[in-house]
């Protein structure tokens, strides 16, 4: 079965899959291996200890080996994503898909594993023999209806968590979104008529699910490719569809539809038309979840019943229901108990959660993370979002809690306060940092100009900034050479339609350019004669000129030649914010250990006191924007006075002007990077510092500090570098590097385009 994606999603998605290394996933080992002593005690002979004392007790597995958090998920092939049966190997980038947003969104390992198997029977037999390696299974793909009496086998034969995601992870989420429409309409669930357009796994999970919350099986209707499931019908039939079927005449969706007041799409798009929504009950909740084209798409639906609730299975519209809001949540808080299973109540535990976080007054932090701007409980919001960081925070802890009190935790938790906090830490330190800033820039797209538009690079990118709608792209580009590169790498985005485009041979507004750049830089060395051929020659000119006049909010550039080049043009041109003595350069590093800021890493050699505050304070105002409090670590070889060189005094007296600049802001210094790290190093040194946890800004005394402490940690933290973000600039403006990725590019869109809301 052919997929219906785009030639350049599909280009890109191979590239993604084959470069630098095939597959998304890799074992690393976390504990060393540097000496005779470490093998020893790895492998022969000190393992046979921890052997041993698993044999004599076999909750020691969770202590003495990975267990405790390793997830298996298995598939057989037969039910993958909209492809269908198309077997074990061919599904197996899906499970390592899987894989990665266990790790991603919950810090579980996970072996992805392919099953050439069919039968019941022998699935049961294959998974069921992984028991001693896993804490838990994850069912994926496996058609219906063979995927219910595979789990219910499975969950009788083992003691560990066995959960079919397609079934009850959207089961899980319909529940929350049903729990909160009927908030919202104050309607009771057992006076509600629920009509399902799919009758597999995850619609019939779902239906049993509202069972469980309190909805009325006569109130069920149930409808499939043959059309209404009722009493009798013979083909395409199994027990766990005649469960819902009703005693009727009816046979078509259209004619169960009137009066309904839950829609349940799980099947295919178009199935639900607007004459048919416009028969439904008052303030209808329309669940039209097949992807990628939903069952109505719901401005169609808006328009036939303004009144509407609608939820779809789409990361472009409000209410997503996506399996990613629960199962790495369920898993991380089973795992942390040792639950023998994941029952009825974990499940319920899971809803609750999710409901009750859609109801939530946002916190500080969480509506800095999303620009401000955050949607109220109601018809829009009656679930989560997927990207809010507080998910982890909420169903894990309430799924242990009900595991613990229906008795099938093995290892209770003693202090909850002190676990959430454990999740906290996790949600800081796993790259979720850039998820704000994409949530934030979709909620108003502003122009972004990149100097270098015929780049591969920064083609990939718009392409990925136009399907994210995080920007109104402008490309610097030559048409004809731009035609010729989009086609050469597959990608669907044109001029005009996707991004606007500006011909650096050829504009209607190269005299303006010329004129105002002779204007703002005349008395800098830009004589007429070299306006006009940078103007023509140099897209940075023509991209800064264009932020100048109002013509793009942010600007892109830096991918070609040297920063400082591109430095004078932007300072020459956009110039300083009011206030601000000098630019600099932040560089955000995202580690496995967490994410830090480092400055500045590109312009200042030898900042005076001065220059190190007013970096600082423009670098704590970056890090708010991403939804984090900065805590400053002013650096230096000198750790509280041990040293008075003149770096050290400079970094003290850097100190005294910030605390009096921003008061409110958590910094202290001079300190080594060790302290800045280690809390306890810090208390150790200097008892009375005001920094609390591990610092997360860290300011350099030097340009050579700074640069060499970035790259050391890029290549041997095995870091993700954002940036760098230039500071102080009148309007957003960065300077890229040869280096970037087109990955680096679209992040540095969602900071820039950030940035421009903040500074309207």
């Amino acid at each position: 079965m052919a997929s219906n994606i785009s030639e350049d999603l599909r280009s890109g998605a191979l590239v993604y899959h084959r470069l630098p290394k095939p597959g998304k996933l890799e074992i690393q080992a976390t504990k060393p291996l540097g000496n005779q002593r470490d093998l020893a005690l790895a492998y022969s002979p000190g393992v046979a200890a921890a052997c041993e004392a698993i044999a004599a007790d076999p909750l020691q597995a969770a202590e003495l080996t990975i267990r405790a958090n390793l997830v298996a998920v298995v598939s057989n092939g037969t039910a993958v994503l909209g492809l269908g049966d198309i077997g074990p190997l061919a599904g197996k980038p899906v499970m390592e898909g899987k894989a990665v947003l266990f790790k991603k969104f919950s810090g579980i390992d996970v072996f992805d594993i392919e099953i050439d198997a069919k039968t019941v029977e022998r699935m049961v037999d294959v998974i069921s023999a992984l028991e001693p390696t896993f804490g838990g299974i994850n069912l994926e793909d496996i058609k219906a209806p063979e995927c219910f009496e595979v789990e219910a086998q499975l969950r009788e034969r083992m003691k560990i968590p066995v959960f079919h995601d397609d079934q009850h992870g959207t089961a899980i989420i319909v529940g929350a979104a049903v729990r909160n429409a009927m908030e919202v309409g104050n309607r009771k669930i057992e006076e509600l008529k629920i009509v399902a357009s799919g009758a597999g796994a995850a619609a019939l999970a779902s239906l049993n699910l509202l069972l469980t919350l309190g909805a009325k099986k006569e109130n069920i209707w149930v409808c499939d490719i043959e059309g209404v499931v009722y009493d009798g019908r013979n083909t395409l039939m199994d027990p766990y569809k005649e469960k819902f079927a009703q005693k009727t005449d009816k046979r078509t969706l259209d004619e169960v539809i009137e009066g309904a007041h839950i829609f349940l799409g799980l099947s295919a798009g178009g199935v639900l038309k607007p004459e048919m929504v416009k028969k439904m009950a008052d303030h209808p909740l329309i669940l039209a979840l097949a992807n990628p084209t939903p069952e109505i798409m719901p401005e169609l639906a808006r328009e036939a019943r303004p009144d509407a609730m609608i939820c779809t299975g789409r990361s472009d519209f409000p209410n997503q229901v996506n399996n990613v809001l629960c199962f790495p949540y369920i898993f991380r808080g089973a795992l942390d108990v040792g639950a023998t299973d994941i029952n009825a109540e974990m499940k319920m535990a899971a809803v609750e959660a999710i409901a009750a976080l859609a109801r939530e007054t946002p916190s500080d932090v969480v509506a800095r993370a999303y620009g401000g701007e955050t949607r109220s409980f109601g018809a829009d919001s009656l679930i989560p979002s997927p990207f809010d960081p507080r998910l982890i925070l909420r169903i894990a802890p309430a799924v242990a809690k009900a595991a613990m009190d229906t008795g099938i935790a093995t290892r209770p938790i003693a202090d909850m306060d002190a676990y959430i906090e454990r999740l906290d830490h996790f949600v800081f330190r796993s790259g979720f940092i850039m998820r704000p800033l994409f949530a934030q820039a979709k909620r108003s797209m502003k122009r972004v100009v990149y100097a270098e538009g015929e780049d591969e690079r920064v083609l990939r990118a718009v392409q990925a900034v136009v399907e994210e709608g995080i920007a109104r792209a402008t490309l610097v580009a030559r048409p004809t050479v731009l035609e010729a590169r989009l086609k050469r790498f597959g990608l669907s985005i044109r001029p005009g339609q996707d991004f606007d485009l500006i011909n650096p041979e050829d504009d209607p507004r190269y005299r303006d350019y010329v004129r105002d750049y002779v204007e703002v830089a005349g008395r800098r060395g830009v004589t007429p004669d070299a306006a006009r051929t940078l103007v023509r020659t140099h897209p940075t000119v023509i991209a800064a000129l264009m932020v100048r006049r109002g013509e793009a909010d942010a600007m892109l550039c830096g991918i070609e030649g040297r920063f400082t080049r591109h430095l004078r043009q932007v300072r020459d041109i956009i110039g300083l914010a009011p206030g601000v003595k000098e630019l600099a350069a932040l560089s955000l590093l995202i580690t496995p250990r967490g994410n830090f800021f480092i400055c500045d890493t590109q312009i200042q050699t030898e900042p005076t006191a001065a220059d190190l505050a007013e970096m600082t304070v423009l670098a704590a105002a970056h890090v708010r924007r991403f939804g984090l409090q900065p805590r400053v670590a002013l650096l230096s070889h000198s750790n509280f006075g041990s040293h008075e060189t003149l770096s050290a005094k400079r970094v003290r007296a850097a100190l005294s002007i910030v605390r009096d600049r921003e008061p409110g802001l958590q910094v202290d210094g001079e300190m080594q990077a060790d302290a800045a790290l280690v809390e306890d190093i810090r208390r150790h040194s200097f008892p009375h510092s005001s920094l609390q946890g591990m610092a997360n800004v860290l300011v350099m005394p030097d340009l050579d500090a700074a640069d060499i402490a970035f790259n050391m940690l890029k290549v041997l933290g095995d870091a993700l570098p954002v940036g760098p973000i230039l500071m102080g600039t009148a309007k957003p403006a960065h300077i890229l590097g040869p280096s970037i990725t087109a990955r680096g590019i679209v992040n540095m869109t969602a900071v820039a385009v950030a940035e421009a809301q903040t500074v309207e």
